[in-house]
């Protein structure tokens, strides 16, 4: 399944979290074995061992790595149907950061790109038209071949799970490529992208309820039980696909705020004052037009940067007689390194660069470098989500 997510600015200073055994690279793109993937491997060898085992008594423990080679076998047709996602991307110059093989299959995750309804469904395609291109593979291998014993075993195998791996991959609800045709779908109807993966989100959740209603509610209401391997695999498999579903719905929806995320229109009025300024100077301030209250302070460098943030708790403690000779950095506290941002910053661009930005606050400056305001990140959470701090009026009735 394709990760379409584009990737978020990291802090160059945090080392990344290994997440699994390096296995090389195919095409320049990264494949990555996670350490989840074994739990998979674990599970296929425990569960289908005795099954082979019994159906072929000759096996005897062979049936085990039989077994294993079976869970190797579906890896690479998932590292085959990642690729073709990847290498289809290419074509539309989308550069794809990595390929992770995990407990779940695996997914390509890319950089920023730019999307369309047209490109995105050709590149959600290409996965499952690989898994039906090495089905039909095996296919050959069985009918044009004297296959026999294991080779045949596996041959079988290989067939049989690579085309229930691309019809289960066109079923239409996202985190599964079909759900990429519902989203694209609505998209070219509605003109917003943001529609169509909410309404692919809910094609996901639809889909976890037939199955959990054709393999577990429809042997019950007949009177039987379900087969306990089945409801193993139905959980674990309904399980991460509602919470792909829900991830989908919940990050469409965060996109459709992203544009509302402004820094001058979230900050809070703040004026800049020379690192060398005294709590005189803030007492002397007028107050701001709009709130009537004494606006944010931050303090700033010689060379014009923004340093700190005057505390309005400390300010209020220092003496009436001490103002004059009590320096603002006395009552300030630090911004992180380089943490300011132009005020016209906005969207996907402004959320990149906080992400790679120390602390909880940013100065905002105009085109002059004039400090104009005070961008705190809960504002922008706010924002974001649609709740808390940022939220307001600048959400209401506001849609993409």
């Amino acid at each position: 399944m394709a990760d379409t997510g584009t990737r978020s600015g990291q802090n160059p200073q945090k080392p990344a979290r290994r997440e699994g055994i390096p296995l090389g690279r195919i095409a320049g793109i990264p494949v990555i074995l996670a350490y989840s993937w074994f739990i998979i491997a674990a599970f296929t060898v425990i569960a289908y061992g005795p099954v082979l085992q019994a159906n072929n008594p000759r096996l005897g423990f062979g049936a085990y790595l039989v077994a294993f080679a079976y869970a190797v076998l579906l890896a690479v047709s998932v590292l085959v149907h990642e690729l073709a996602h990847a290498l289809t991307a290419k074509i539309y110059r989308w550069p794809s950061e990595k390929i992770v093989l995990n407990l779940w299959g695996g997914h390509t995750q890319f950089e920023s790109f730019t999307a369309s309804p047209g490109r995105s469904v050709v590149v959600a395609m290409a996965g499952p038209a690989a898994n039906f291109v090495l089905a039909a593979g095996g296919w050959l291998l069985l009918t044009a071949g004297d296959l026999r014993g294991v080779p045949a075993i596996l041959a079988n195998i290989f067939l049989w799970a690579n085309l229930l791996i691309g019809i289960f991959n066109v079923l239409p609800g996202l985190p599964l490529d079909g759900g990429r045709l519902v989203e694209s779908a609505v998209w070219k109807i509605t003109g917003s992208q943001e529609k169509g993966t909410v309404a692919a989100g809910w094609g996901g959740r639809i889909i976890v309820v037939a199955l959990v209603g054709w393999f577990l509610a429809l042997p019950l209401l007949s009177g039987g039980e379900p087969d306990l391997l089945m409801t193993v695999i139905t959980v674990l498999v309904g399980g991460f696909l509602w919470m792909g579903a829900s991830a989908s719905i919940q990050q469409a929806r965060l996109r459709g705020r992203l544009p509302l995320v402004a820094a001058g229109e979230l900050a809070e009025p703040a004026v800049g004052l020379p690192e060398s300024a005294t709590v005189a100077d803030v007492l002397a301030l007028a107050p701001h037009p709009a709130t009537g209250a004494v606006p944010n302070v931050v303090l700033y460098r010689p060379d014009g940067r923004p340093a700190a943030v005057v505390d309005a708790g400390a300010l209020a403690t220092v003496p009436a007689g001490a103002t004059a000779a009590t320096p603002l950095t006395a009552v300030s506290y630090a911004l992180g390194d380089g943490a300011y941002v132009p005020e016209w910053s906005r969207g996907q661009e402004l959320i990149q660069y906080l992400a790679q930005l120390d602390g909880l606050e940013y100065a905002v400056v105009d085109r002059d470098g004039t400090v104009t305001g005070l961008l705190r990140q809960s504002a922008v959470v706010g924002a974001l989500t649609g709740k808390g701090p940022g939220a307001g009026k600048r959400m209401y009735g506001q849609n993409r």
